[in-house]
């Protein structure tokens, strides 16, 4: 389990595929399969690894995971799944108690000790490139900007999210914090963010902005920074499929 979301588009090769779970895991990470021509798909790549289809790639597209308070007052009309499936379903409980202050489960595979186990970090790619930014260092500088391949980019990182794998009840569990991750130009001109008081501000315009890009406040409102597609997984899961990653390290 890697502690991450994954988005994907479903669509390969203009056919729009539907998936289900096929109960296999590969370096604690599910392997999901497609029901058109059950080829197995690894979702932490969204590439089929056996099958007819070994090799596509799906579209990752970009996403957060955020605290529910973070996206209602960002998108007070965003739609909600419903919790009535018609299955029975304990959404909002943890069968992983204390699983992000253990042991990876079920894993045998690399064992890269650059950063503890269980330690969450984003991590984003592009191209060749690779970078894990560690929550611990986001905790003592929630605003960092980093070069990754071709890209000027920019990670906020703010408290108040729980973590979804600490206490039996998600909406009790400690809490971890949430980032997300920008392109830190914007209308073709480059802003230089810091972290002023509770709020994250740009220092051109002095404008505020939320933990989904989005500016609240100043001379900016009302504008959004292009999201950067990137993963929140535990180190030991992000490493066995980038060895090669970089680590941020601040000065």
């Amino acid at each position: 389990m890697c502690n991450s979301a994954f988005v994907y588009r479903r669509t390969v090769d203009k056919e729009v595929l539907e998936f289900g779970v096929s109960g296999v895991l590969r370096f604690s990470n599910l392997v999901m399969y497609d029901r058109k021509t059950q080829s197995w798909w690894q979702e932490f790549t969204g590439e089929a690894i056996v099958g007819d289809l070994t090799g596509k790639k799906m579209e990752r597209l970009a996403q957060s995971l955020v605290s529910w308070n973070e996206f209602k007052s960002t998108y007070p009309n965003g739609r909600v799944l419903s919790r009535n499936t018609g299955y029975d379903r304990p959404y909002g409980e943890n069968p992983y108690t204390l699983y992000d202050t253990s042991q990876p489960f079920l894993y045998s595979g690399p064992d890269d000790r650059r950063l503890p186990a269980m330690e969450r970090v984003v991590a984003v790619e592009i191209g060749e490139d690779s970078l894990a930014i560690p929550f611990s260092e986001l905790g003592k500088n929630p605003v960092v900007h980093v070069s990754v391949g071709d890209k000027e980019l920019v990670v906020f990182y703010r408290k108040g999210t729980a973590s979804a794998l600490d206490t039996s009840s998600i909406a009790s569990g400690r809490d971890v914090g949430a980032a997300g991750v920008f392109d830190s130009n914007l209308d073709g001109r480059k802003l230089t963010f810091k972290r002023d008081g509770d709020h994250i501000v740009d220092q051109e315009t002095w404008s505020r902005w939320n933990l989904l890009g989005q500016a609240e406040y100043g001379p900016m409102i009302g504008k959004s920074l292009s999201p950067i597609s990137h993963l929140n997984p535990f180190w030991f899961a992000w490493a066995a499929y980038k060895p090669n990653t970089e680590i941020y390290r601040s000065r």
